[in-house]
């Protein structure tokens, strides 16, 4: 019976702790995430020197591409100009707006 308590008394207390630090540990996405891959291609073939379109669009908002005509399938078409736009005129939960040049 005493083991049960134990048991219970250890959940309770796990559950809690889990409870209070979804709250402190929650961290906002950036909203521009899932348009950006909309824009984008979906080859994933990572001509651009990133691990698919995922890891292009994370290079987007980490300031780690240079240009957007890294996306080597996507400079086929107007989607890059269509990015670009997006970009200068979104900004993200900073409140800063992301100007990559297209070429």
């Amino acid at each position: 019976m005493s083991a049960f308590l134990v048991m219970g008394g250890l959940g309770l207390l796990l559950g809690l702790f889990l409870a209070f630090s979804s709250d402190l540990l929650y961290v906002e996405m950036d909203t521009r995430y899932e348009r950006i891959m909309e824009l984008l291609p979906q080859v994933n073939c990572g001509a651009c020197g990133f691990p698919g379109c995922s890891g292009f669009t994370d290079g987007i908002l980490g300031g780690k591409v240079s240009t957007l005509g890294l996306c080597k399938p996507g400079s086929r078409g107007d989607g890059l100009v269509e990015l670009h736009e997006y970009l200068k005129s979104t900004p993200g939960p900073d409140g800063n707006v992301i100007n990559i040049p297209v070429k």
